[in-house]
């Protein structure tokens, strides 16, 4: 195992690259990891208490300059368990994770933060616990309070296994576009593909941002043509239109690649051409989301598309603290669109290298959604350091005694935090009796997720077999270097499937294809 991950981790940590070498069928057993003592406690139906749990987050748990500490005081107080916290860069989190795995079971955290994608990869390689029974046997599942059960059932394998456990929906983004901007511009909200182009020609050659000088703004930023998670598309939906460059499921139950389909072709081309334009930030390659959210603040563009809910309250903050107009509109996705992506919810693994997984299940995974403090804890963060019901004025906002509200940020002065990890917007568990903060979401947060609620649909499943283990580290590397060939070098669409062809990428993809086909056979 060891071997098949470092090369994982050597491929580029790309996500789907994490798949590389894992078809040859050989895979370290979740048993053969487990420790004796653990068998026993198994066999006799006890779920021991762990003494320590060592998790491994990115950025969407509290960092230690948002007062982690205090966060892990709390819930070791909650629970009377240590707990460690390993928190990498944000943009580097899968990179530094895929090292950790390489490394060998030994140095592997007990539980860690997966998207789908990654889950698939990790679990075909035996790296990940399997919490079907757990999850089924739970009192949490007995609650009657998980609100969509639906979105668990999703998380299962084919061969009715369960690697992750998502504590809230996937979400998804929608486009923000600065209101001053388009004011400035005298346009009105794109709803088709040739309103959305205008809007990016007038952000990029006009003067949107009102400073008497035209062009020098850019219309559009986004972190990469290709997202390295599904849904892939997720920031540049107007170009997409649908298209979609990995492997999904049509509506028969066939399956296809995305990439070889003309739909795709065209949406590179309409990338490039906007591209060649100038209305998409130059440095996208490049660009990690906190650049291009550092750019927005700065006003240096203004169209970005981003998380629905909590993100639509953390923007227009953070542009209010750097002197920027801040009303932005969400808008509905445009016509050839049609809808946004929702991605699956991804959520906390367990490793196959934990001593006692079911008490990491019971006393961390499953405490999550207790509906009460531990899901506070989760969803707002620590009374005094986060969050307070004291009446005090709080970024020139004024609270009454009693009514609950969210702290100062410690890393950001001026804003406000908005939420720990659990999305109040998002979460599958409701409270035993009443969310505490309900009542304190910003408006525009909730209009966002509701209209990003109301205009998207679930984005393709991932399933994982060892023909797409095998071939779709480098299928999906090849895909990635033909789409930036084409965009930034002015290499032809033609061009780029020639390549495609020459290099192999077409024999993966039929490959990985028929692989899956099987399945419904």
């Amino acid at each position: 195992m060891k071997k098949k991950i470092l090369s994982i981790a050597l491929a580029g940590m790309m996500a789907v690259s994490l798949f590389v070498g894992c078809g040859n069928g050989q895979s370290t057993k979740e048993s053969d990891i487990k420790s004796d003592s653990q068998a026993n406690d198994e066999s006799e139906g006890n779920v021991k208490k762990p003494d320590k749990i060592k998790l491994m987050v990115p950025g969407v748990v509290f960092t230690k300059e948002n007062g982690q500490d205090k966060f892990i005081e709390r819930w070791e107080e909650l629970t009377g368990i240590k707990l460690e916290i390993i928190q990498p860069d944000h943009d580097a989190y899968y990179d530094v994770l895929g090292q950790t795995f390489a490394s060998g079971p030994d140095n592997w955290p007990d539980a860690v933060i997966l998207d789908s994608t990654h889950t698939a990869g990790y679990a075909a390689e035996g790296a990940l616990w399997d919490m079907a029974d757990a999850w089924e046997h739970s009192e949490l599942k007995a609650s009657g309070r998980i609100n969509n059960e639906e979105l668990i059932e999703f998380n299962y394998q084919s061969d009715g296994k369960l690697y992750n456990f998502s504590t809230q929906r996937g979400g998804g983004c929608v486009t923000y576009i600065k209101k001053k901007w388009l004011d400035n511009c005298n346009l009105s909200v794109p709803t088709n593909y040739e309103e959305f182009i205008n809007v990016l020609k007038a952000f990029s050659e006009g003067d949107p941002d009102g400073n008497g000088i035209n062009g020098d703004t850019m219309a559009l930023s986004t972190a990469g043509f290709i997202g390295d998670e599904i849904p892939y598309v997720t920031y540049l939906p107007e170009f997409y239109q649908g298209a979609y460059p990995s492997f999904y499921q049509k509506e028969d139950g066939t399956w296809v690649d995305g990439f070889t389909e003309d739909s795709m072709k065209r949406a590179i081309e309409r990338l490039k051409d906007a591209y060649d334009a100038g209305y998409i930030d130059k440095e996208t390659l490049t660009n990690g989301t906190n650049d291009c959210r550092n750019k927005f603040y700065e006003d240096k563009f203004g169209v970005f598309t981003y998380w629905a809910g909590t993100w639509a309250t953390n923007l227009k903050t953070n542009l209010e603290a750097n002197g920027r107009d801040s009303e932005l509109i969400a808008i509905p996705p445009i016509k050839e669109a049609g809808k946004y992506l929702e991605r699956s919810g991804g959520g906390f693994a367990i490793t196959a290298a934990c001593k006692n997984p079911e008490g990491v299940y019971k006393y961390l995974l499953e405490s999550m959604l207790d509906g009460g403090d531990m899901q506070t804890l989760w969803t707002y963060g620590v009374e005094g350091t986060h969050w307070s019901t004291k009446a005090e004025t709080v970024c020139g906002n004024t609270y009454q005694e009693g009514e609950f509200h969210m702290l100062e940020s410690m890393e950001k002065p001026g804003t406000q935090y908005t939420k720990n990890n659990i999305d109040p917007m998002l979460s599958i568990g409701d409270y035993k009796e009443e969310d505490p903060g309900a009542n304190q979401i910003a408006s525009e947060a909730k209009e966002s997720q509701q209209l990003f609620n109301s205009n998207s649909k679930l984005a393709p499943k991932f399933i994982s077999t060892d023909e797409m283990g095998q071939y779709n580290g480098d299928l999906t590397t090849l895909k990635n270097s033909i789409v930036a060939d084409v965009i930034t070098q002015g290499v032809s669409v033609e061009e780029g499937y020639d390549r495609f062809e020459k290099e192999g990428g077409a024999d993966w993809s039929k490959t990985i294809v028929d692989s899956l086909n099987a399945l419904n056979k």
